[in-house]
């Protein structure tokens, strides 16, 4: 803006809140007062008074759209890194994985993460902990069960909008494929879901938790020919964690049953015991001659 036009402008201050509001900037709209009194006292150069206003501005922005980003992930509660019980699953390196939630030599180039292991072994966990830290790293993430989003894709696939569906999907740096195996070709026309698997492929990545190995996904696709050609694009490119450990479910029911039985068994133990101290048992007659004989 050249000295002409800045000397036409009328200055008034008391607009302020309006201007500010104008240019959305809710967070210096709210804080200007504030640090412009501050400002007054201290002797701030005019420099350093703007540059910490719009550094506020764009870390209260940053905080809004880590929880706008947050909110539409649909990620599990509390399933963070820092909940994440990296000692119960051995083979998972907390060095690796923190290396990864940068994002940094795989988000860009379209990399895949898969997360095979048994029901209970921490899969879940782990993917939406990916997904937290992603956010949080400034990338976009939908967490997502793969049945549902094959049923949203058949839809679309009626509705002939099956390409502009997958197209919106671009929105997100990681979609998250929970349970993969859980989908059955005899429930649902699932070629929707290599058409995913391929439209993203080298472009867009995907995580994908799954229980059963590979050898095992012949169910999930319409024929062998498909599930090779969708395996093949989701290993190039690919960190796979192998997380075959004991249900985390399943041994903390087995630690709390002997607890449970045991309380049951001492209860009824004791009760026995006052039973017989107050009603004590008759001696048991002799048998009479001729049963004893019979």
């Amino acid at each position: 803006m050249n000295d002409s036009i800045s000397d036409a402008i009328t200055v008034d201050t008391a607009r302020l809140p309006l201007l500010l509001r104008e240019l959305r900037l809710p967070t210096i709209a709210a804080m200007w007062q504030s640090f412009t009194d501050r400002a007054d006292r201290e002797a701030w150069p005019a420099a350093r008074l703007l540059a910490t206003l719009t550094e506020l501005e764009l870390a209260e922005r940053y905080q809004r759209r880590i929880q706008r980003h947050l909110i539409e992930a649909h990620l599990p509660h509390g399933k963070t890194l820092d909940s994440f019980d990296f000692a119960a699953v051995p083979m998972v390196s907390r060095a690796h994985v923190a290396a990864l939630v940068t994002g940094d030599g795989w988000i860009d180039k379209g990399g895949t993460i898969l997360l095979f292991g048994p029901s209970g072994s921490g899969k879940s966990h782990l993917s939406a902990a990916f997904g937290h830290a992603l956010i949080e790293n400034g990338y976009r993430v939908l967490f997502t069960r793969t049945t549902d989003l094959v049923q949203r894709l058949q839809q679309a696939r009626q509705a002939l909008s099956l390409e502009s569906a997958i197209e919106k999907l671009d929105r997100y740096h990681l979609l998250i494929l929970e349970d993969l195996c859980y989908v059955r070709k005899d429930q649902a026309e699932t070629s929707v879901l290599f058409e995913l698997i391929a439209a993203r492929y080298e472009r867009r990545s995907l995580m994908v938790t799954a229980n059963q190995p590979f050898g095992e996904w012949t169910s999930v696709f319409p024929d062998a020919a498909m599930t090779l050609a969708a395996v093949d694009r989701l290993v190039h490119h690919s960190t796979i964690f192998e997380m075959n450990v004991e249900s985390y479910r399943r041994k903390v029911a087995a630690a709390r049953t002997p607890r449970k039985l045991k309380s049951s068994s001492d209860s009824k133990r004791d009760s026995e015991e006052l039973r017989h101290k107050a009603f004590p048992a008759s001696p048991t007659p002799a048998d009479p001659p001729h049963i004893r004989n019979a």
